[in-house]
């Protein structure tokens, strides 16, 4: 299937992705991320190896979309969960603090 990456044309294949990934230890995941055979491999790594460029020269939207399309499992982090909001009674007694010990 042919994709752009970095505003370069690739004919890339599935078996080719599983090929040039066998034998690469992935690095830890720390955003989106790519499903290979049994393993979660960062997507920026995923690009530079299939396409031989420095990670800089292309967006982890750009192989995504190219995994994506060629039938791999994409992951995006999950957003964190916003803090619940105080009561009214909490946030005066955040405001005011804990009592403190009167001293004998």
């Amino acid at each position: 299937m042919r994709c752009v990456i970095a505003r370069f044309p690739f004919d890339l294949s599935k078996s080719g992705v599983l090929d040039s990934m066998k034998g690469v230890k992935p690095e830890p995941v720390t955003g989106e991320s790519v499903i290979i055979g049994r393993c979660h491999y960062p997507v920026k790594q995923v690009g530079e190896v299939i396409t031989r460029q420095d990670r800089r020269d292309f967006t982890s939207g750009e192989v995504t979309r190219a995994m994506t399309r060629l039938g791999f499992t994409c992951r995006t982090p999950e957003p964190a969960a916003a803090p619940r909001p105080l009561s009214p009674l909490q946030a005066a007694s955040a405001l005011l603090g804990s009592p403190v010990p009167l001293a004998p």
